[in-house]
């Protein structure tokens, strides 16, 4: 046992001859077994504390191999007889194994939660058997290359001769190799490494790490591909992806979900899938939490992949029956420190027969959509189960009619447990249908388990492994390594990630070549439409933002006091016009029906006695309803209005007349601040008045005033009656108005009589110009009444405030002078002030603070100069940081390549040649 393990170990390092370093390396503290003081190596001295302790980290115990202990060892036992020194080779070899086993069995008895003692004892014992095989056949070739010394050769001799005759017969047997699935590919640890086992069981550091080279390329070239799928539509200036075609029912889906390890695509009896899903695979090594996240749609990380599964049907099921399949895609992005970096795109099933509900260009319609991602340079991943004839795949077919050759596609074979395992031997090494990239057989669907813990709210790679180690182990002959095919998942993930990484690396250059191609003209245009003026988001919102507010200081400088009283004044003197209109003055003819006498006419009125109560009661009613129609209220409502309007002005003249969503929420803001101060406004302008509602003393300069506004408002409803007569004069004619004017005068002084009420005609007039000419006799009468007023006013009678009961126009103007007065002071205090405090503030609060980065870049893009400009930078920037990406993956293929050309080969080592320039 000991002479084996130490030629398997030792063999390699002499073809290398690393032996000295390795010798050298043995002396220091960190993961050997002896001290550097030679002379006390084994002088009863005990080995260091956790120096193979199963509590230390797994990959730790792993990486302390046998080429770094014992061959040391071996020149120092050289004194001692040969079976002292053999055996005790072999009590530190078999100690050193077993501390490794119960470091995996530790490890491994956490994930086999659940399962039966007996499973776990086979599968230890299984392990034990393939490391004392795969051990033994390290020692035969050991022995056949090695170049030993000759006194080393004959204690190894002396040594098989002793125990040659203990074994029997069957003991040099070679039995069938192990399947290459189960420790294939696991993609985790600290560093996202990927292992797997060879045919020789050696996991060496320079293949961890240029494992480990592959992964970060081809996360790098990935992101680099999404950085160029955000630049726009350009076919150049793109990277390949997985593309995933097969039948409806060929295990397409299952292939995916073993990949990521959960069940996450949608599921269904109809045709489910039936927009592409864009699905881009990050390997998170340092995290330990698996997500996805959809960013179109913004729905931050979601833990939960069976909510992830319930948001692809919705999206997929939201396609119209009538289309049945669309060519926009989904984009899903799955964190996981469990699964590779590959960028996957999931495909609509072919189907041979449209069913009764579905378009009958439905075939076509998939075939075209797939026909569309599977031309070059993408990938195709042509899923066909086993239990169908290759000669029927339609995946293959597919990929045939774009890829003749085959140098782009792998085959996948599932459902390899439904065949014979010849049949499936012969299958995955078809050269009828050769494919460059090969075949790989699965068993893919997860195995139904009676387990006593439930495996569909975890990752369930560990069981689609565990069933195809089952699965292959059990037929070494047709599936082990001597056969040559590839089987299971975890070979199809490393094959994935390989080729992936090798075609992006392939068409970087390319690439590369056309990426600084757009950015010449992107900077051209850049320099040429808009002078290298930076731009972003955030600057336009912070300038357009700003430059209405100067606008708002300047209009808040020039609406003030003076323009509030003038506005609140002009309203109030259309209020005195309908007060005096409604007691004083004529009222609208209805029908034809002679007018009851009036005792007092307002002719009358310069003759009237002074002492008269009629015209006294008509005046204090007149006063009284205009202090009490609420003129707080009144006041309020015609100052907020201007400012909405105003506001509204400044918008419409303003960058912001372009962007719907600022224009809401500035006028939100202008209803905001209003609608808080109105009610107490109002209030406080109310309690101000409430003396001018029982007693108001004039003074005489607030009478002339008063008498010489009230003449030009009387000249301006004057104006407005006879343009209004003017319009109904032009509208049926002057001569035809006068008839039918005349008319009504006799009917209504009883010259002439009417049967009936005369609205459906009378006279030969129609009803409708009755009423025309009914209009034009009020009209008439008002202009004649406001001219005779105004000759009052004028008149020495209305020039002292004593006679106010013969001038109710000048009286009823002092009052509505002195409400505006009073009012004016509250409504700029409580309203205007606040509001131009406010204002800025509340702006800043909802166009500044609160907005989120989204919110800021859809408003800069309402406006399409402002978006094109921000198009050409942002495309400007991501090409720079493409060409950046580029160069630090050149430069770290470079260092990759220094480092393979200072270190020895190792003989018989193909190289991998994923060399990007």
């Amino acid at each position: 046992m000991s002479g084996r393990i130490l030629s398997h170990r030792l063999g390699p390092l002499l073809r290398r001859g690393l032996l000295a370093r390795q010798v050298h390396n043995v002396s220091t503290r960190t993961g050997g077994l002896l001290r550097s003081d030679g002379s006390a190596a084994l002088r009863g001295r005990a080995w260091p504390v956790g120096a193979n302790s199963i509590h230390n980290n797994v990959s730790t115990v792993r990486a302390i191999s046998f080429a770094r202990i014992l061959p040391k060892l071996a020149l120092k036992l050289a004194r001692v007889p040969a079976m002292f020194g053999g055996a005790m080779i072999a009590g530190l070899a078999y100690i050193q194994y077993q501390a490794n086993q119960a470091g995996n069995y530790a490890i491994d008895l956490f994930k086999r939660a659940g399962e039966t003692a007996s499973d776990a004892a086979t599968s230890l014992m299984q392990g034990i058997h393939d490391v004392a095989e795969q051990t033994h056949r390290g020692w035969q070739r050991t022995k056949e290359d090695a170049e030993l010394p000759e006194w080393l050769q004959k204690i190894f001799r002396q040594r098989e001769d002793s125990e040659s005759g203990d074994e029997g017969p069957s003991g040099g047997g070679r039995p069938p190799k192990e399947s290459r699935i189960g420790t294939a590919a696991a993609f985790g640890g600290a560093a996202g490494s990927v292992m797997y086992a060879d045919e020789d069981d050696t996991v060496l550091g320079m293949e961890i790490a240029e494992q480990d080279q592959m992964m970060l390329l081809t996360r790098k070239m990935i992101e680099i591909r999404n950085i160029l799928q955000a630049v726009g539509q350009s076919n150049t200036l793109s990277l390949p992806s997985i593309v995933v075609i097969g039948s409806q029912s060929s295990g397409k889906s299952s292939v995916l979900e073993a990949i990521v390890g959960h069940e996450f695509l949608p599921k269904g009896f109809n045709m489910v899938t039936r927009r592409p899903i864009e699905l881009t695979l990050i390997n998170t090594s340092k995290g330990q939490t698996e997500y996805g996240e959809f960013p179109a749609l913004g729905l931050g990380r979601i833990t939960d992949f069976s909510q992830i599964q319930r948001t692809l049907t919705d999206l997929n099921l939201a396609v119209p029956e009538r289309d049945c399949v669309s060519d926009d895609p989904i984009r899903l992005n799955i964190y996981s420190p469990n699964v590779p970096d590959l960028s996957l795109i999931d495909l609509p099933g072919y189907i041979q027969v449209a069913g009764r509900d579905q378009p009958p260009q439905l075939k076509q319609k998939i075939s075209d959509l797939c026909d569309k991602y599977i031309q070059a340079p993408n990938i195709i991943l042509a899923i066909s189960a086993a239990d169908v004839d290759l000669a029927n795949s339609t995946a293959l077919r597919a990929s045939r009619r774009v890829d003749p050759r085959g140098e782009r596609t792998i085959g996948v074979i599932t459902k390899m447990d439904l065949i014979d395992p010849e049949r499936g031997c012969k299958i995955l090494s078809d050269q009828k249908y050769p494919l460059r990239l090969g075949y790989v057989g699965v068993v893919s669907r997860i195995p139904q388990t009676t387990a006593l813990f439930s495996r569909s709210t975890g990752n369930i790679t560990s069981a689609i492994l565990k069933n195809e180690q089952a699965f292959f182990s059990a037929h070494p002959v047709e599936f082990g390594p001597e056969s040559d095919v590839s089987v299971g998942v975890a070979t199809l993930r490393k094959k994935l990630m390989t080729v992936l990484e090798q075609t992006m690396a392939y068409n970087l250059s390319g690439t590369r070549d056309a990426i600084s191609q757009e950015l010449e003209e992107a900077t051209y245009e850049f320099k040429v439409q808009y002078n290298d003026r930076p731009l972003s988001a955030e600057s336009y919102l912070a300038e357009s933002l700003d430059s209405f507010k100067h606008s708002f200081k300047a209009f808040a400088e020039d609406f003030g006091r003076p323009q509030v009283r003038e506005m609140l004044k002009n309203e109030l003197d259309q209020r005195v016009m309908d007060i005096l209109a409604q007691r004083y003055w004529n009222k609208p003819i209805e029908d034809l029906t002679p007018p009851m006498p009036e005792p007092d006419p307002l002719s009358d009125l310069p003759k009237a006695d002074p002492e008269s109560q009629y015209w006294h009661r008509k005046l204090d009613a007149s006063t009284s309803a205009l202090t009490k129609l609420g003129i707080g209220r009144m006041a309020t409502t015609v100052v907020a209005n201007a400012l909405q309007s105003h506001v509204e002005h400044l918008l419409a003249s303003s960058t912001f007349a372009s962007h719907p969503y600022a224009q809401a929420q500035i006028v939100d803001a202008t209803n905001s601040i209003l609608n808080d101060r109105f009610f107490s406004t109002s209030d406080q302008v109310e309690n101000c008045i409430k003396p001018y509602k029982y007693e108001i003393e004039v003074e005489d300069p607030e009478w002339a005033k008063a008498r010489d506004n009230i003449g030009k408002v009387l000249k301006d409803e004057l104006r407005a009656c006879e343009g209004a007569l003017k319009r109904v004069e032009e509208s049926i004619g002057k001569r035809k108005l006068n008839d039918v004017m005349s008319f009504i005068e006799k009917v209504r002084k009883g010259e002439v009589v009417l049967e009936g009420d005369g609205l459906g005609g009378a006279g030969g007039f129609s009803a409708a110009l009755l009423k025309r000419g009914r209009e034009g006799v009020f009209l008439r009468d008002r202009a004649a009444i406001i001219k005779m007023r105004l000759l009052a006013v004028r008149s020495k009678q209305c020039s002292n405030k004593k006679n106010k009961y013969y001038c109710p126009e000048v009286f009823l103007d002092v009052v509505a002078d002195k409400l505006t007065s009073t009012a004016v002071l509250f409504l700029n205090v409580e309203l205007l002030s606040e509001f131009y405090y406010n204002f800025p503030r509340e702006l800043d609060m909802r166009l500044g603070r609160h907005l989120s980065e989204a919110e800021v870049e859809k408003f800069a893009r309402e406006d399409p100069r402002i978006r094109r400009h921000l198009d050409v930078i942002k495309k400007k920037e991501l090409l720079e940081l493409a060409l950046q990406k580029i160069e630090s993956i050149r430069q770290l293929d470079g260092r990759n390549l220094h480092k393979k050309s200072e270190r020895p080969l190792v003989p018989e080592k193909r190289s991998r040649g994923w060399n990007i320039f």
